[in-house]
């Protein structure tokens, strides 16, 4: 259902305009009986009260009350006046007492305030001087700690200087002793070596003599074992009787035979060598290298020889 705007649920549509309705009619009721009911106020009586005849007083009492009445009233007035008067001028002197109080106060504020301000001023002096005391004491604490740590990095260098100075000498020293130490070391070493030197030389000769002999007469014990071979492979004939012939041999670590080259003597002679040389092909050698070095190549002189 829809009304103005608005559209209204389909089930909500009976019940609630039945409810509209009666609520509306409950309304119109009520108005109307207000309307139409009016209060009716309650009327209101006034008395008055009229003084009775027998009461009333007479004219010349009240011109006399009036008169006596005025009198007073003057009497009051002027009094009221003094009275005022009286309070006014007490005002006044409470007015003149309250300014000279408040000048006063204020004089007293005033000298409060400067006394406050020479106070200030003074507690400010004061601690600026306890201030700059304090700076100067802890300044000259200061200093004087400075001065004291000065001193003491003074002895301290000092002291250190002395000890380095004594090592330096120490050192010096000992480098000089060890220096005398090592010269002398090396002078005895020196002639240690110059005396081992010498007997290793001297040895050395004496080796070196000895293995000389030792060559040579290993040279010759196997220069005659040649000498024999070629003897026996030699052939002779009468002719070579007081004559010889003087060869070169050369033989390898073998004994086996190089070269025969005759180097001078009888040709006879000097042919029967190389043919007993060649016909026994190796010759008798050392097995020693340093005495075969001296025998590889032989210089022979060879005499027939007859029974």
């Amino acid at each position: 259902m829809k009304i103005g705007k608005f559209t209204w649920p389909t089930e909500l549509t009976v019940p609630l305009l039945l409810s509209i309705a009666l609520h509306l009619g409950i309304v119109v009721i009520l108005f109307a009986g207000f309307k139409f009911s009016p209060s009716v106020p309650e009327a209101m009586e006034a008395h008055l009260t009229a003084p009775l005849e027998d009461e009333a007083v007479p004219e010349e009492e009240i011109v006399s009350a009036a008169t006596v009445d005025k009198a007073k009233i003057n009497e009051q007035i002027a009094e009221i006046k003094a009275e005022e008067a009286k309070r006014e001028e007490e005002i006044a002197e409470l007015e003149r007492r309250a300014e000279a109080a408040k000048k006063q106060r204020e004089a007293e504020q005033q000298r409060q305030r400067e006394l406050a301000e020479q106070q200030r001023a003074e507690r400010e002096r004061l601690a600026r001087e306890q201030a700059a005391a304090q700076q100067k004491k802890q300044e000259a604490e200061q200093a004087a700690e400075a001065a004291a740590e000065r001193r003491k990095r003074e002895e301290e260098a000092a002291r250190k200087a002395e000890a380095e100075r004594k090592k330096r000498e120490e050192e010096a020293r000992r480098l000089e002793e060890e220096r005398k130490r090592k010269e002398q070391e090396a002078r005895e070493r020196a002639e240690r070596e110059r005396q081992l030197q010498e007997e290793l030389a001297a040895e050395r000769e004496r080796r070196a003599a000895a293995r000389t002999r030792q060559i040579q007469s290993e040279v010759g014990k196997y220069t005659a074992l040649i000498r024999s071979t070629i003897q026996r492979n030699l052939i002779t004939d009468p002719s070579m009787r007081g004559k010889e012939c003087k060869v070169r041999i050369r033989v390898a670590s073998s004994g086996f035979v190089i070269s025969v080259d005759t180097l001078s003597g009888n040709t006879a002679v000097c042919q029967a060598t190389q043919n007993a040389v060649f016909k026994a092909g190796t010759l008798p050698v050392s097995k020693d290298p340093e005495i075969f070095k001296e025998m590889e190549t032989i210089d022979l002189t060879v005499q027939p020889e007859f029974n």
